[in-house]
């Protein structure tokens, strides 16, 4: 394997300004336990790194299938492949990853990217393909989420009638529909651009699919998402991009991405959320006693 010097080094992971083919030509097969990407989609898009974002479909799709079998090289048995895209090129692509790897989930991650377009549906959502080689994945725990609850009142958004008390204290499954991914051009969490991806996605991926200690590879680093989450939640990892300034003024200073990332954290492995509670006490509408909720105060928070 090639060696190769990193721009950023901490003590879990590597940054490396070079290409994606360089980067991957460096890692030692079956090594990475989370091989994620999000790369250019090719929409004529100026990026800082002057590539060119208005290839053919042919020759992005060709250039697409050229990483991910890369990538895929790099998979320990048992490993996961997620690569995030619009739907138009995640057909293609996944069709591709599954004459190598085993297909897990589309999932469809709720968020508007581009204005309406006459005559066609609005575009809404993106896709998340997740892939992992072999039969089964070797890391696989995902998070649990709250019950849906209006932002106003608290009250739940659906009514669970007698199965109060067969719920999960942890909150609900996970599903491949995700609703609850900010989309970070809002105020609220616009710490980075408009393309960054959002910090609670990372946060969600890295979780399901990798350990503390786990390898998580990202060859198309953007503004570093991956990276801080990776960072943040004891994750080791490796990436690429040919742009890095963002990325080193983003590691120049984590307590932003450190304070939102506790704040997630808060917000996942319950059946409410803190903030829910607060509100139904608020509105004088407790939650109801036949719930089981692992809030710590929880005692008082319920009615009698």
């Amino acid at each position: 394997m090639m060696t190769m010097i990193p721009i950023l080094k901490t003590p879990l992971g590597e940054l490396h300004q070079t290409d994606c083919f360089s980067l991957l030509s460096s890692i030692e097969p079956a090594s990475v336990d989370l091989a994620f990407a999000d790369p250019p989609f090719n929409l004529g898009k100026t990026y800082k790194s002057k590539i060119n974002d208005a290839l053919s479909d042919g020759e992005y799709l060709d250039w697409s299938k050229r990483w991910l079998d890369a990538m895929i090289r790099t998979l320990k048995p048992g490993g996961t492949l997620m690569l995030w895209n619009l739907p138009k090129w995640n057909l293609p692509l996944g069709a591709h990853l599954s004459t190598q790897l085993t297909f897990r989930h589309w999932i469809a991650v709720d968020i508007k990217y581009s204005l309406p377009i006459t005559g066609r549906l609005y575009p809404s959502h993106y896709s998340l393909l997740y892939f992992i080689k072999g039969d089964k994945p070797a890391i696989f725990h995902p998070d649990r989420t709250p019950i849906a609850c209006c932002r106003h009142c608290g009250g739940e958004l659906k009514d669970y009638g007698g199965y109060k008390n067969k719920m999960n204290p942890l909150g609900i499954n996970l599903s491949d529909v995700w609703t609850d991914i900010p989309p970070v051009r809002h105020a609220k969490y616009k710490k980075r651009d408009a393309n960054a991806l959002p910090l609670k996605l990372m946060d969600r991926i890295i979780s399901m699919t990798s350990d503390p200690g786990s390898l998580v590879l990202d060859p198309f680093g953007g503004s570093g998402t991956t990276f801080v989450a990776a960072e943040l939640t004891g994750r080791r990892w490796i990436g690429s991009e040919l742009y890095c300034e963002d990325i080193l003024e983003r590691f120049n200073s984590l307590e932003g991405d450190r304070e939102h990332i506790e704040k997630i954290k808060e917000g996942k492995n319950a059946l409410f959320t803190n903030l829910d509670i607060e509100r139904r006490i608020k509105s004088g509408n407790p939650i109801s006693k036949n719930y089981r909720i692992n809030n710590a105060n929880e005692k008082c928070l319920c009615q009698p």
